[in-house]
C-alpha cells in the first residue's frame, strides 16, 4: 500500500481554506483534515472531536511535554496542536492527511517532515478579506482588526510554500487544489507502490 502524503494549507484567516477544505474532503476519496486540540472556547455550533478537540491549558501543556504534538503554536491567545500519533497512523493507512495550520505551525512540521507538501492560499484583494471576516459574524470588531492587520505578515510567507492558490472564485480555487492532490498520488514512488502486482504481471 503506498503511504498517504501529509499536507500543510495556511493562509491568513478569511482567506477561505477552511471551505475549500471541506469540499476537498468531499470531492476526494482518502482525504483526511486533521482535528487539532485548541484551548480556545466554543464557537456556537462547534462540536467536540468533529471540529476540534477542546481541551485546557494544563493538559495541552501535559501533550506538549509528552511530545504527543507534530506542531503546536499559540494564536491569538489560544494553543492548537496537531496530534502526531493520528497523523502517522492515517498516513501509514494511505490516507492523504491535510493540516489547516498557520504559516508557523507549517514551519514546524516541515522541519519535522520535510517531505510535507505545503500550499497556501491567497486571497484576491485586502478588501475582499475584510469582507469575508466581516461575513462570517464570528469575531467582534477589535478581533477583525487585528486578524487584518496582520494578514499582510501572514501573507509575506507564501514564499514558502510548493503551491499557490488565489481564492477568488471558489470554484476555480477547489479545482486547483484538488488538482495538487491528484498530482502528488501519480508521482512514481506512489504509483509503484499502489500497481506493484500489475507492473509485476506488465514485466513478467
Amino acid at each position: 500500500m503506498a503511504k498517504g502524503t501529509l499536507f500543510t494549507v495556511s493562509a491568513p484567516s478569511g482567506a477561505g481554506k477552511t471551505s475549500l477544505l471541506a469540499a476537498l474532503v468531499r470531492r476526494l476519496p482518502d482525504v483526511q483534515v486533521s482535528i487539532s486540540h485548541t484551548t480556545r472556547a466554543k464557537r456556537p455550533g462547534e462540536r467536540d472531536g468533529v471540529d476540534y478537540h477542546f481541551i485546557g491549558e494544563a493538559e495541552f501543556a501535559g501533550m506538549i511535554e509528552r511530545a504527543e504534538f507534530l506542531e503546536h503554536a499559540r494564536v491569538f491567545g489560544n494553543l492548537y496542536g496537531t496530534s502526531q500519533q493520528w497523523v502517522e497512523e492515517r498516513l501509514r493507512e494511505g490516507v492523504d492527511v491535510v493540516l489547516e495550520i498557520d504559516w508557523q505551525g507549517a514551519a514546524q512540521v516541515h522541519h519535522l517532515r520535510p517531505d510535507c507538501v505545503r500550499v497556501f492560499i491567497l486571497p484576491p484583494s485586502l478588501d475582499c478579506l475584510l469582507s469575508r471576516l466581516n461575513d462570517r459574524r464570528q469575531d467582534d470588531a477589535e478581533v477583525i482588526r487585528r486578524r487584518l492587520s496582520q494578514a499582510q505578515e501572514e501573507i509575506s510567507h507564501y514564499v514558502e510554500a510548493d503551491f499557490l492558490i488565489v481564492n477568488d472564485q471558489f470554484d476555480n480555487a477547489l479545482d486547483e487544489l484538488a488538482a495538487v492532490v491528484c498530482a502528488l498520488r501519480l508521482r512514481l514512488d506512489a504509483q509503484r507502490d499502489r500497481h506493484r502486482e500489475l507492473l509485476g504481471d506488465l514485466l513478467s
